[in-house]
């Protein structure tokens, strides 16, 4: 009788154990799906870029150089030359510089007009006649900050000294890293991200729900943002 009892116990402790090995099994597979997936689309998302950074930063150049401190001239500037490189066919973009937003980002506030907006790139004018600063977030995207108007000033520790951008400079911020920044007073700058995109929003979007509450913003931005990725997507580009 002893040993019945025995066996009788042992048995459910074997079926636990043999489900929660099951369990971290599966866990295991699914995170291994999930890094080789990750992984195969990093490698391949450059095939869908239509811009580069050089000839972003070039463009903001000439737009600071023939219309140095007017932001009102720089962004028509900006939108021809791009409208003009890059035909409706190859590429969709939001030329009504009137549609802009307010953004709330890791404590920074600005507004924004969406120039692009695929899952692969968006470009934008952000900026601030009143200046701001707060947390650049950490990103699976490049991010290339092209100053127009104003100066940006960064700073990343262990690096004491403070980081200042200029007109026709260009602030990159490689994915993974962080810095502190801020749009010195009244600036502007044409901003380029290229990588996993819609990685990006939970910050671009989060002070909504812990701070703001401005649902009215949060609403434009989606549905612009939704609108041209959806006009890029019908035409090829993700």
């Amino acid at each position: 009788m002893p040993s019945t009892k025995s066996g009788t116990k042992a048995a459910p402790k074997s079926d636990a154990s043999a489900s929660c090995l099951r369990k971290w099994v599966t866990r295991a597979v699914i995170a291994f799906v999930v890094y080789v997936t990750c992984s195969f689309l990093d490698r391949i998302k450059d095939r869908w870029y239509v811009f580069t950074p050089e000839a972003l930063h070039a463009l903001a150049q000439d737009a600071v150089k023939a219309h140095p401190n007017d932001i009102n001239a720089i962004i028509p500037h900006i939108v021809s030359n791009l409208s003009a490189e890059h035909p409706s066919s190859v590429i969709a973009l939001n030329t009504n510089s009137s549609e802009w937003v307010l953004s709330n980002a890791g404590g920074a506030m600005g507004a924004m007009y969406i120039i692009h907006a695929s899952i692969t790139e968006y470009l934008i004018i952000f900026g601030t006649p009143l200046g701001t600063e707060g947390h650049t977030g950490m990103h699976t995207a490049d991010d290339y900050f092209n100053i127009l108007v104003g100066e940006q000033w960064a700073f990343s520790p262990p690096n004491l000294a403070m980081e200042v951008y200029r007109p026709g400079d260009v602030h990159h911020l490689p994915r993974g890293h962080v810095k502190q920044y801020k749009m010195h007073e009244g600036c502007f700058a044409l901003e380029y991200a290229r990588g996993w995109i819609p990685l990006m929003l939970p910050f671009g979007l989060a002070d909504v729900f812990t701070s703001t509450l401005d649902y009215w913003s949060f609403y434009h931005t989606v549905r612009i943002t939704a609108r041209e990725n959806i006009r890029n997507f019908l035409i090829g580009k993700i």
